[in-house]
């Protein structure tokens, strides 16, 4: 297959290869060390969804295994051969088995691994591989990166089989970028992991409950430390906070934004053989590709001191009076027609002193306060919070072309006066509305 062909095959592909720069972990884990020195005290962490021998990952954490009092790291990848990027131009291993994992021509082992007296060349592009870092395996005093030891894995290193589950089970908290398409899924994997845990945890309690029941003089039954949810820190895109399967969190109070990442795109590094097509790209003096993505942000529900910090904001008055936004400046803030709030477009217009409920840019969550705010819903159809449905509308666009539609029932409505002129809006009737971005639905905490 041409080289062409290759990256038109990739670019079909959901390119999902982008590897973390460290800096940006290290700006992100240190936000929470200054928050508390020992978040990770004597813990296990796994890096899933990792390629060890490239990734920025392991390479921090096994730098700093004695700084953070890390008990265990554990690394995995997954192998080339299953990769959709690199299955864009495959050709069979020479194994014969039916169905066997195809790899890349050109895909070629690190160094690093064909040096290692483990070194399989059948295994080395269809299995993932382990890494694990635990003990001062050179004696030279200290854990570090030089004692980290690998072997292949059975499969191919997908989160979702089985000895990876077994992994999650075992780690305390888990930190990677997982593939953007297979976000919602991969934190759903953490979740399940965590519900096992504590499914665990009450049986042990129960099976405590009645050993001491049967145990002659005993004082106290049960377990006496809780079960602790398993931690996490991800990368994902911003578009997945307002998805069913994750929003429910943030106003549960389980997910929250990390401490480094507010705005803006971030930088990655991805393969070589990576088609270089995003609106931000270069290449460095050494070669190495890197690509800018916009929306990323970390996950997680490791507690940072940010998310504690409460917006300083201005009064509704004094925002319809001196806001720097010129659609609110003079004007005032409208209801929506559909949802009883008050429409909020701008996180720092914010009225400190309204009550009632409000809708706000999802981007809020960059700022969030549990303590100044609570989440109480979002505007989108599935949360079903609406106060009324519309019949069809009819869509005009901004070229003035007309059709009939049920868009309304999708999100917030505000209602106008005038047709706009530019911008679509939708008329029912005599009627004109136009409907905003998803916002997500606050009020403010008031003390007692």
């Amino acid at each position: 297959m041409s080289k062409n062909k290759t990256l038109s095959a990739a670019k079909s592909a959901k390119n999902d290869e982008f590897y973390t720069q460290y800096a940006d972990i290290q700006k992100e884990i240190n936000a929470y060390l200054d928050y508390d020195p020992d978040t990770f005290m004597g813990k296990t962490v796994l890096l899933p969804c990792d390629d060890p021998e490239w990734s920025k990952f392991t390479r921090f954490f096994a730098e700093n295994f004695e700084r953070l009092g890390l008990k265990k790291l554990i690394s995995t990848s997954y192998a080339a051969a299953s990769k959709k990027f690199f299955n864009a131009e495959t050709q069979r291993l020479g194994d014969g088995r039916a169905g066997a994992p195809r790899t890349p021509s050109w895909y070629q082992p690190t160094l690093f691994e064909q040096e290692s007296p483990q070194f399989d060349e059948k295994k080395t592009a269809v299995r993932g591989k382990i890494f694990v870092l635990d003990h001062d395996t050179n004696a030279n005093g200290r854990i570090d990166l030089d004692d980290l030891e690998w072997k292949y894995l059975e499969g191919d290193g997908d989160f979702r089989s089985e000895e990876v589950c077994k992994l999650r089970d075992e780690a305390d908290v888990i930190v990677t970028n997982p593939p953007f398409s297979l976000f919602r899924e991969f934190l759903a994997w953490i979740l399940e992991g965590e519900s096992l845990t504590q499914r665990r945890g009450e049986a042990e309690s129960a099976e405590g409950v009645l050993a001491a029941k049967n145990a002659k003089g005993a004082k106290s039954v049960g377990r006496d430390d809780p079960i602790a949810p398993k931690q996490f820190l991800i990368i994902g895109n911003m578009n997945a906070t307002t998805t069913k399967d994750v929003f429910p969190l943030f106003m549960r109070n389980d997910l929250w934004m990390g401490e480094s990442i507010h705005s803006g795109d971030r930088e990655f590094g991805v393969p070589k053989e990576y088609p270089l097509d995003a609106a931000g790209w270069r290449v460095d003096e050494n070669g190495n590709h890197f690509i800018r993505v916009k929306g990323v942000r970390w996950f997680t529900n490791l507690e940072h001191g940010r998310r504690h910090q409460p917006l300083e904001l201005m009064s509704m008055e004094d925002n319809i009076r001196y806001s720097k936004h010129k659609d609110l400046r003079g004007v005032g803030y409208r209801h929506y027609d559909n949802f009883d709030a008050l429409d909020v477009p701008y996180t720092d217009a914010i009225p400190a002193d309204y009550d009632g409920m409000m809708g706000v840019p999802v981007s809020f969550l960059d700022r969030y306060c549990p303590e100044q705010f609570e989440i109480v819903g979002i505007t989108k159809t599935w949360f079903g919070a609406a106060t009324k449905t519309y019949p069809e509308q009819v869509q005009v666009d901004a070229n003035g072309t007309r059709k009939a539609v049920t868009k309304l029932n999708d999100g917030a409505v505000l209602k106008i006066d005038e047709p706009l002129h530019g911008a679509t809006y939708y008329e029912i009737g005599d009627d004109k509305f136009i409907q905003t971005y998803p916002r997500i639905l606050i009020r403010a905490r008031r003390s007692k």
